[in-house]
């Protein structure tokens, strides 16, 4: 039982950076805008928050600097599609190679570095409770964090004037103009705001799920967390449950190393993709049921008369 406990814990824990970054994502489409750079994004924000807490030993600042380098990234990217108009998803792919490239010649003199030693995480009382404790009340904050944000994300977009403003944006950015809103600048900070999140997922990535640097760390998280938004159909709620879906299929493939189980280990690691494209393939199968959720001008540029 208590290896159950275990993938349990593991799961929550990777599943918090697909959330955190799916999260960011939903955000930016609510708004109409699909950034597929949040690889290079949570790259380059996993370097940035590393070096952070090596020099200051503060996990709070490496989470600050993170997410500071992800809105700073995405604030570009913003500029460049909703101001010059330039190709979401050609911009987006470019942000992506261009994270890659940059937090790669970064993070060279971070490769062995290693980042103070941190006390335990736990939940007064609540950690001391046999299996459930080890599963569920020993974690860092900015995982029960990231369930409160999907929560309140869930009551703004659907219960507050804001929220129905910016899904308005996303829905007929036309009408919300016509209304006298401000859609740039509403997508702006959808993106930005996005952007903080993807950051604050590969912070977390860096400094809290490994903790270490390596090249090329985010390791496709930032294109399943993409493929999550679908998934979800565009709801916070559903987001969080397939995040800790996919953050258990990925922790799967050590638990059956763990008790035995003879599979390459090659098949292993394929496991979160093969359910990424399984769901989508899945999904797909009712396009009406998409087309209902999804927001009507996502991808679409707009242009103010």
């Amino acid at each position: 039982m208590e290896s159950y406990a275990l993938l349990i814990a593991a799961t929550l824990n990777a599943g918090t950076v697909l959330a955190l970054a799916s999260l960011g994502l939903l955000v930016n489409e609510k708004v109409g805008i699909v950034n597929l750079g949040a690889e290079g994004m949570m790259l380059c924000a996993a370097i940035a928050g590393f070096a952070t807490v090596v020099h200051s030993g503060s996990d709070w600042l490496g989470f600050a600097a993170g997410a500071a380098v992800g809105a700073a990234l995405a604030g570009v990217f913003g500029v460049l599609v909703i101001w010059l108009n330039t190709n979401q998803y050609a911009t987006g792919l470019a942000l992506s190679l261009f994270g890659g490239g940059l937090s790669a010649f970064v993070g060279t003199a971070y490769v062995q570095a290693r980042i103070p030693e941190r006390v335990g995480f736990g939940v007064p009382w609540l950690q001391d409770i046999p299996l459930l404790g080890s599963a569920l009340f020993r974690h860092h904050p900015l995982v029960y964090l990231t369930v409160a944000f999907a929560i309140a994300l869930v009551w703004f977009l659907y219960r507050t004037r804001s929220g129905l403003v910016l899904r308005s944006v996303g829905e007929s950015p036309e009408s919300a103009h016509a209304l006298g809103y401000p859609v740039r600048r509403i997508r702006l900070l959808a993106v930005l705001v996005g952007g903080a999140l993807c950051g604050l997922a590969g912070a977390y990535l860096s400094v809290i799920y490994t903790p270490l640097w390596a090249e090329g760390m985010v390791s496709g998280k930032g294109w399943i967390a993409l493929a999550l938004t679908t998934f979800a159909t565009w709801r916070p709620a559903r987001v969080l449950m397939g995040a800790y879906l996919f953050g258990g299929v990925t922790m799967l493939q050590f638990h059956l190393q763990g008790i035995g189980v003879e599979l390459p280990s090659q098949f292993l690691s394929m496991l979160p993709y093969l359910a990424t494209i399984f769901v989508l393939a899945l999904i797909s199968r009712n396009p009406q049921w998409i087309r209902i959720n999804m927001p009507a001008s996502i991808g679409k540029a707009f242009h103010p008369g």
